[in-house]
């Protein structure tokens, strides 16, 4: 997102998003996803058991990450208001669409305005506009999923104004990458890092795990870290960033 922003910048100074329109026209896999809509918890971070598992025995005896997300969870689902005429599936439906924008929705704004301001590059993000969140909220799933397709209901809006091939095509999540070179550079940085012995994070660490994702090359780690995507090489990716934040900012860490 950072270097996307950098060579848009050369020529543009102003660009309109599409940020945020996933969220409120269900256009994440979760919306349809039996595990993810059965699992009681943020359906974007489904892998509870893995994370935990990544901390040492010391650190995981006393810390329970299931019971702070069950915590967070719960207190998210008890603000929500529904309606009397809501059907059952609408009603479920609700729940991801109030977790997915009060959480998940945070979390790429403040990546999309701290990318694009650091290259002077202006973004702005009109379906976050409060009027169509507040809009969207009360239509009824059986409408916004209309087709049995992601974004169903935009996809409607705009079938006169877009080409087809634009209307029907297959979600592509951004960002992503595929490419072996990206794998093999984030594994080595991580590999660099277990090798240290005084590396911050392998203070935090079980790091038998840790050599398990790298032997595996990340295979063992099957669920997304977060969100939908990257799953093994976006952990190395995540665990690498963490320890740079470690060394500079060297935070005392008390249990």
């Amino acid at each position: 997102m950072l270097l996307f922003c950098k060579e848009i910048k050369k020529d543009i100074t102003v660009v309109l998003s599409g940020e945020c329109s996933d969220e409120i026209f269900a256009g994440y896999p979760w919306f349809f996803r039996e595990d993810a809509l059965e699992s009681n918890t943020f359906p974007w971070s489904l892998a509870i058991k893995e994370r935990q598992n990544l901390l040492n025995s010391s650190l995981s005896s006393k810390i329970n990450i299931k019971d702070y997300i069950d915590c967070r969870y719960n207190q998210t689902l008890s603000n929500i208001e529904f309606l009397d005429t809501d059907s059952e599936e609408t009603s479920e439906k609700r729940k991801i669409s109030y977790l997915t924008t009060y959480w998940f929705m945070q979390t790429l704004l403040e990546r999309t305005d701290r990318m694009s301001m650091y290259n002077g590059l202006e973004v702005r993000v009109p379906f976050c506009d409060y009027r169509i969140v507040e809009y969207l909220w009360n239509v009824p799933w059986e409408i916004k999923s209309l087709n049995g397709r992601e974004k169903g209901l935009l996809r409607h809006i705009v079938k006169d104004i877009l080409p087809d091939e634009i209307v029907s095509r297959k979600k592509s999540p951004y960002p992503k990458t595929h490419n072996p070179n990206y794998l093999a550079k984030v594994k080595s940085m991580l590999e660099d890092i277990m090798k240290k012995p005084n590396a911050p994070i392998k203070t935090l660490l079980n790091e038998s795990y840790i050599n398990e994702i790298l032997q595996t090359n990340g295979s063992n780690f099957s669920r997304p870290w977060f969100g939908q995507l990257m799953t093994g090489p976006q952990l190395m990716a995540y665990l690498c960033q963490v320890n740079m934040w470690l060394e500079k900012y060297q935070p005392k860490i008390e249990l």
